[in-house]
């Protein structure tokens, strides 16, 4: 296939674009800032999902399948600017998904679109059970709302004008290559500074909530099985269904690097309405696709604690 990734220089788009290419794809990486180094024979565009000319230049050479993977993708960024975010995320995917219909108008190409979510749609939910596809969608965070909005923009292409839309939902991964915005390697990158510098403690925000960690790689799998066999129209938890404590990640984390150090809580650190338990049920993905994690959790920990030790 001949496949656009959106937010190719992105902690995912990086890890994805060889994925896709050691499978035989032939990939056009489209980029916001500075391109990594890709593979050999990877084409890359410029992206800016804010500007509709920069769209439709983007996928005009037609495509057989895109993985939508840009986005704001920081919490942090998108309360600080809501209106940016249901921008980018939810007007961007709108642009998006209509400019790949139109091109699949005029060309005859049909194209399949991945639209990339995130779990955080759930919200709050009630109790500890297992996030299904069909639950309610309560997003309490901007970013999550604004992924909501991505969601609905692209399912209403498709009942509008027949595109192909498959949506995922992942649940937090993590591995080498991730920025210390997100809560696994802003732990290892103080914990490494702490042994460094003699320091005995390290400022964490809540240790309470429950999340489903993945390895970043099983996350990209799951994406490259939705490109190539994932239904239209349907939407995919990408989760491994085991509850892991952030406390217990930091605990894993402290064992793997070293030192004595003691957490201390930091308000600045909390989030506003954090969701106490976001765990996935991912029956659909594995039964339809044979999709199961291969990493464990302390395989992504002990990655990203190599990688922030150096």
């Amino acid at each position: 296939m001949r496949v656009l990734v959106t937010g190719a220089d992105g902690f995912v788009g990086r890890r994805l674009v060889p994925r896709l290419t050691e499978a035989g794809h032939d990939v056009v990486a489209a980029v916001q800032g500075v391109a990594p180094p890709f593979p050999s024979g990877v084409q890359t565009r410029r992206l800016e999902l804010r500007q509709a000319d920069s769209v439709a230049a983007c996928v005009a050479p037609g495509f057989d399948a895109v993985a939508h993977l840009a986005a704001v993708a920081s919490g942090t960024e998108a309360r600080r600017d809501p209106g940016m975010a249901w921008e980018v995320n939810a007007a961007g995917t709108a642009r998006l998904c209509e400019a790949v219909a139109d091109v699949r108008d005029r060309s005859g190409r049909d194209t399949r679109v991945l639209v990339v979510s995130t779990a955080e749609v759930y919200g709050a939910g009630v109790g500890q059970r297992l996030r299904q596809e069909a639950d309610a969608l309560l997003p309490c965070s901007p970013y999550a709302a604004s992924k909501v909005g991505a969601e609905v923009a692209a399912f209403e292409v498709q009942r509008r004008t027949g595109l192909a839309v498959i949506v995922a939902r992942p649940f937090p991964h993590t591995g080498a290559g991730q920025t210390d915005r997100a809560v696994v390697p802003a732990f290892a990158r103080r914990l490494v500074a702490a042994r460094r510098d003699g320091a005995t403690t390290i400022p964490v925000g809540n240790l309470d909530p429950v999340r489903d960690f993945l390895h970043v790689d099983d996350v990209v799998d799951a994406y490259a099985a939705l490109l190539e066999r994932g239904q239209p129209g349907l939407t995919y938890n990408i989760a491994s269904g085991l509850g892991v404590s952030i406390g217990e990640v930091l605990e894993r984390l402290r064992a793997m690097i070293g030192g004595r150090v003691t957490a201390t809580p930091d308000p600045t650190l909390v989030r506003q309405a954090d969701i106490p338990h976001l765990v996935g049920d991912a029956t659909r993905l594995r039964d339809g696709m044979g999709w199961a994690p291969r990493r464990t959790l302390d395989d992504a920990l002990a990655e990203v604690a190599r990688a922030e030790a150096h």
